[in-house]
Order: C-alpha cells, then structure tokens, then sequence
C-alpha cells in the first residue's frame, strides 16, 4: 500500500483527505472521520457495481443507435421512435401523479428569479455569487453597455454626470413601471415621508404622491432605504437628496437578484488533483459553516470579503424583521461518469466521483442542517448533471437514501435538481421526475450539453448543420417547451424551480436585457446568467414579469409540444450551402473556441471562463460548450466534410489567435510555434477522437492531458 493512502474497510483513502474531513469536516459533528469513511466503503459496495451497469448501457444503446443509422440512410421517423422503443431508449411513461416534496425553501418554492453558476473552487467568485443576493441597479446600468459607452456618455473618466443622469432616468423608468405612484413619477420626488404605515413620497411641485398599491410597501432597513416587494422581490429605493447627483432624491436602487446560486464541482470547475479537490470541498465548507472569506489584492489595495450578513428592516407595525443577505445556496455534483483516485477500491482501482460527492457534500451540510441559515426549512440540494433516463434518476434517489442512512439524515432530506442536458432524459423527462418524485425541486434545460448529446447521439446519421444553425430546428423549441410542459403537468407549480440555461455572453447586457424576457414568459421560474451584474438587470424581468402566473395559463392551456419533434435530427439542409470558404470558416471557429478555453483548462487548472471567440467577442466557455463545438467538428471529421488535415491546420492558425489573445497574461504559455504543448495536444485530440468519446463528453481527455502538464511541471 502506497504510504499516502489508509486503509479503511474496502477502501483506500488518501491521506490528505482523510486529514481534511478528521480535521475540518467533521468537527462540531457527531460523526468522526473513520465511521464516515467505513459507511462511504458500504455504500460503495452497494452502489459501484449498478454506477458502472448504468454506463455499460449507455454504451449498448450508442452502440445500438450506430448501427441503426449505418443500416438506414433515410430515416423514417416512425420506424425510428419505434426502434428506440424496442431498444429501451425510449421508456414508458408513467400515469399522472404531482410531486410530493416537502420542506422545500420559499427561494425554490415560491420565487422567481436569476440563479448564478459558480465555480466552487473560486473563493472570490463563490463570495461574490452568494453575496449578489441584493445589488446595485445604478452600478449595474451606469457600468456596462446597457447605456452605451461612447460620445458625451464615455466611461473614460470617473462620474461621468450625463451618464449618472441616464443611469437615474432608466432607474426611474423601472419604478414607475413596477411600484407606480398615483398621478406621478419617481423623477419628481424630492424625499419621502412614513405617515401611519403609509409611504407618501414630497414631490418637486410640492404635491404628494403615494404607491398605486400600497401593500408594495413593507418597511424600512435600518439605514432608512425604502423596502418594497413586487412579484415576491423585494427591492429598496435609497433616498439620499445630498448624494444624489439626479435631480431627484434617488441615489440607488438595490434588487433582490441572485435569489438562488449553484455552488458547482462539475463543468465550470477543474479539480484534477487531489489537492483542488479538497479546495472545492474547503470552500463548501466555508458556505455551510458560514465562515468562509477571501483576501487578495486589487489595484494595490488588500481586500477582504466574506459572507453578507442578513438585512434587517422594520415593518409597517413597527416591528423587526430580516432578509436573507445572501443567495440559497444548492451545489452541484459530477455526473455518474466521472471518477476518482482520491479514494480508491483496495486493487487500486478508482472509485465513482458521484458517490464520493454524494457522501462528501452532504456530510459537510450537516453543518447548515444543525445552523439553518441556508435552508431554513432544513434540506440540502443537490443538482445533478448529465443523467440519461429515469433508470440513472432512480439510481440517483437510491444513492442519496443510503447516504441519509448513513449520516442518520432524515428521509428526504437530500433534494435532487435534474439536469434535463442529455437527449434520453428529454425523452423520458415525466418518468425521470416519477422516479425522484418526492426529492426533486428543479428542473433545468441546459442547451449546452443537450446540443453537445444531439450531435454525438446522431453521429453516423449524417451530417450536422453549421453549429449556430442546430438551436434553428424543431427540436430545439420542442425541447424547451417540453421542459416546462412536463415540469407544469407533474405539479411543480410552486413546488420547484423551472430554469433556463445560461447567458453565455457576460459584456453584452444590453443584449441580454432585449433577449432573456423569453425564458420568462416560456415559464421558467429561474434562468442562469454569468455574473453577479447579470443577475441585478435580470432581476428586472422577473419584476416586470410575472412567471407564476404565466405558469397558471400554460396550465390551463394544457398544450403539450409534439413529442415527435425531439426526435427531428439536426441534419445539414439542402439549402445550407457548403462553400470550401464556409467550411474554414466553421471549423476555424470551432477551433479557436476549444483552444481558447483548453489552454485554461489544462495549463491553469481554470473550468470555466471568458474567452474571446475569432471576433474578439467575450463568451463564457465551460466543459458543455467545449462538447459542442468538438462534437461538431468530430461530425463532420467522420463525414468527411473536411480532412484530419485541415482540421490540424484549422488549430495551428487559431492557435496563433489565441496566443495573440493571452499576450498580456504573464502567466500565459504560447502553443504556437512548435505546437507541442500538451493543451494543443488536448484540443486535437477532442475533435480526432471525438466520435470514440462517451457521449461526447470531454471530461477523459481533459483530465488526462492536464496529468501530464502537472506531472511534466511537478505539480501535485
């Protein structure tokens, strides 16, 4: 036995993580590090085996799809749904039936609103989603391109005073929309008076004016803000007439706006090494027991950040009340297909990441299940990823009873968010939420991976459309549709979230404010966005919008999307016109994007992040967009749209673009010229083997590359 790992009944536990849960973990428990690991060997014992069937299936019915295509050119849509069904990948639905979770916060339950995505292993960025609860309406206006940056409104110099102008008049112009006044607006008030519980505001021509509803209006903070609440957001108007550079008395307008953020150790995070493993679950840690901080330096200053505290105000009966100060917090696992050495079985083999997660994170929220500050109604959630079809749901609910039994949590505790990412559970999504009917409190569309899965599920029927060209067809809007169709008709009604999938382009907020609405009005009672300033002007939808009720009327229209429509494969059209130009361009596209976030990836262990595409355009990049664009480019590699060689070409010019991209990073290490690097090597290597890879995925070939940069470097 290698010296850096213990034995412990079945299994081998790495030393260092053995310290980190003894040490860390659980103290204040009642549980110690050596039970833990004994109960996590049981249930490995229990649940490995069934883990690995569940993958063994997903092959069989790849293997089945592949041949199936092979064997017919031309499909004929109804032998096809039939041939899914004989095979399995399309299961039998179950009757009607309504979830029946319980204990489940107002966050989820009864509030729509923005949810943040965030990489766990980033101390600041996890502070700053968590903290992005309330923010800053003005900041966010005056400080991005919803007022656009040029002429007499340039951010070039500080308080630009027309732009603060603008800023205020967009502000004024959104609560006038959602709190009005009776025969005013905001711009005219000069301060507001409290009278008997009455909010009456003085105005600039003297009169009054008070709230058209006046049940808006719930208190006052301690520092004197306005609280208000609206489509169950609250929101607070700060009136300040000496510091408010408008002419009216309105200084700022703080929104509720991440109401919930997924904590996440899948896509956007890259824990390779023990050690960054450990990092992800420290910071959980920190979320749970509430102490977590972060210092670093900015613009020369030392900056320290932690949790925000609740926000206390006091209501129209003069009585004290509080406001969570930050986002309910859920945390997303890996997916069935991942694994691990950290933890070892004793022939040295690794063991499901998912299990050890399951046990890990839910061991750690013991700490808030005893505090009751992030779930008040005392549940822990957990979404998980990349799940194909309600066998593997099931396999999920199972794991997570055995690991309430083994931390003696009470049943039910452990919540489930399915990811509605992978094309069998789309197909099986009313069965799915069946087999998790009394845990599951989200339902998500992640585009990314379905795009990703779409591609690879079809891959020997033909050839794909050009990437921006896939989201065009039927599937696409039968899939979201199907979503909240399926989330509405199994009562999720003000039980569980309904969410949408990211934003992906975090610079362009203007952009984002004209097109997001549309995730509202489909239904969905949550929708991801990039950042903690996302989250602020995507709040305003949700208060200018009301989902629950748009939710009633989808009820009540009781129309289903054509379940046919999701088995409408993306073909390239006759139409869609391949110049040999089109054909650079497309992979070179491709190209650039998988480069860009690899070299991040494998070089700087970084999962998720902005990089420039081939206009220079900011766009968030993750595991699930890299699966899409490799994918892509594999399909038409298999196809023979284009040539090993001139994808290699494709990545040696983009290559030069990305470099040219990172020049200004110090910490940067050029691909180009020799083209030997190891995130070179990785790139190619996702689109070359890209058919071969598990559902498309990219998690092996990642992995096994940025092992060979931290060996080749030293690092443990």
């Amino acid at each position: 036995m290698s010296t850096e790992h213990q034995v412990i009944n079945d299994i081998k536990v790495n030393n260092k993580f053995y310290d980190f849960i003894d040490q860390e973990v659980c103290d204040g428990l009642d549980i110690s590090a050596t039970e833990f690991f004994q109960s996590l060997s049981n249930i490995l014992a229990n649940h490995q085996d069934e883990n690995k069937r569940l993958l063994e299936k997903r092959s069989e019915l790849q293997s089945k799809i592949n041949d199936w295509h092979r064997n017919n050119k031309r499909i004929d849509q109804k032998k096809y749904k039939s041939f899914l069904e004989e095979i399995g990948y399309i299961t039998s639905n179950p009757g009607e039936f309504n979830i029946d979770v319980e204990e489940v916060d107002d966050e989820i339950s009864q509030v729509s609103g923005p949810q943040l995505v965030v990489p766990i292993t980033n101390q600041r960025f996890v502070l700053n989603a968590v903290n992005a609860r309330w923010g800053s309406l003005f900041d966010c206006l005056y400080g991005t391109n919803v007022i656009p940056n040029r002429g007499s409104m340039t951010t070039s110099f500080a308080h630009n005073l027309q732009r603060v102008n603008r800023t205020a008049e967009l502000a004024c112009e959104f609560l006038d929309e959602i709190a009005p006044l009776k025969g005013a607006s905001y711009r005219q008030i000069t301060s507001q008076v409290k009278y008997s519980g009455a909010l009456i505001f003085n105005l600039d021509d003297g009169e009054l004016a008070t709230l058209i509803d006046p049940d808006q209006y719930i208190g006052l903070t301690e520092s004197g803000n306005i609280l208000l609440k609206n489509n169950n957001l609250h929101l607070e108007i700060v009136c300040d007439q000496e510091r408010s550079l408008h002419k009216s008395g309105i200084f700022d307008v703080i929104l509720e706006s991440a109401v919930t953020t997924i904590v996440d150790f899948e896509d956007s995070a890259a824990t390779v090494s023990d050690e960054e493993k450990i990092h992800g679950y420290r910071n959980y840690l920190g979320l749970m027991k509430r102490d977590l901080n972060s210092t670093f330096t900015k613009n020369g200053h030392t900056i320290s950040r932690s949790l925000n505290k609740d926000k206390k105000y006091i209501d129209t009966n003069g009585e004290e009340h509080t406001l969570p100060g930050t986002s309910l917090t859920l945390v997303r696992n890996v997916g069935i297909h991942m694994r691990t050495r950290m933890v070892r079985n004793l022939d040295n083999s690794s063991i499901p990441e998912g299990i050890l997660d399951a046990m890990v994170t839910s061991l750690i929220a013991l700490h808030d299940l005893k505090l009751k500050i992030n779930s008040k109604k005392g549940s822990v959630y957990i979404v998980k990823p990349k799940l194909h079809g309600p066998d593997e749901v099931k396999f999920t609910i199972d794991l997570f009873e055995s690991v309430e039994n083994a931390l003696s949590i009470k049943k039910n505790t452990l919540k489930i968010g399915i990811m509605d990412e992978e094309r069998r559970t789309t197909l099986n999504l009313k069965a799915c939420i069946y087999e998790a009917r009394s845990r599951c409190i989200f339902i998500n569309t992640g585009f990314l991976d379905r795009t990703g899965d779409e591609i690879h599920t079809s891959m020997m029927a033909g050839v794909m459309r050009c990437k921006n060209l896939i989201k065009e067809e039927d599937w696409f809007s039968a899939y979201e549709e199907n979503n909240v169709s399926v989330g509405l008709e199994c009562g999720l009604y003000k039980k569980a979230q309904i969410g949408k999938g990211m934003w992906a382009q975090p610079d362009q907020m203007r952009e984002m404010l004209d097109n997001k609405m549309v995730h509202l009005e489909a239904g969905a009672s949550c929708s991801w966005v990039p950042s903690p300033t996302a989250a602020t002007l995507h709040a305003t939808h949700y208060h200018r919008f009301d989902v629950l009720s748009q939710q009633q009327k989808i009820l009540s229209k009781n129309q289903k999307p054509n379940q046919d429509d999701l088995l409408v494969i993306p073909f390239l059209k006759l139409a869609d016109q391949l110049p040999e130009e089109k054909i650079i361009n497309e992979i070179n596209n491709n190209a650039q994007s998988i480069l860009g976030y690899v070299v991040r990836w494998i070089n700087h262990g970084v999962g998720c992040s902005k990089v420039q595409d081939i206009n220079h355009v900011g766009l968030m990049e993750d595991r699930a967009t890299l699966r899409i664009s490799s994918q892509h480019m594999a399909n038409w590699l298999h196809h023979e749209i284009c040539s090993e060689e001139q994808i290699i070409q494709a990545f040696k010019e983009m290559a030069l673009i990305v470099d040219q991209q990172n020049k200004h990073d110090p910490n940067y290490i050029p691909m180009a010229p020799k083209y030997d690097c190891y995130a070179f090597k990785a790139s190619t290597a996702l689109v070359i083997e890209g058919a071969d890879q598990a559902n498309g995925y990219t998690e092996d070939i990642l992995i096994k590359y940025r092992r060979k940069f931290l060996e080749a470097n030293q690092i443990t």
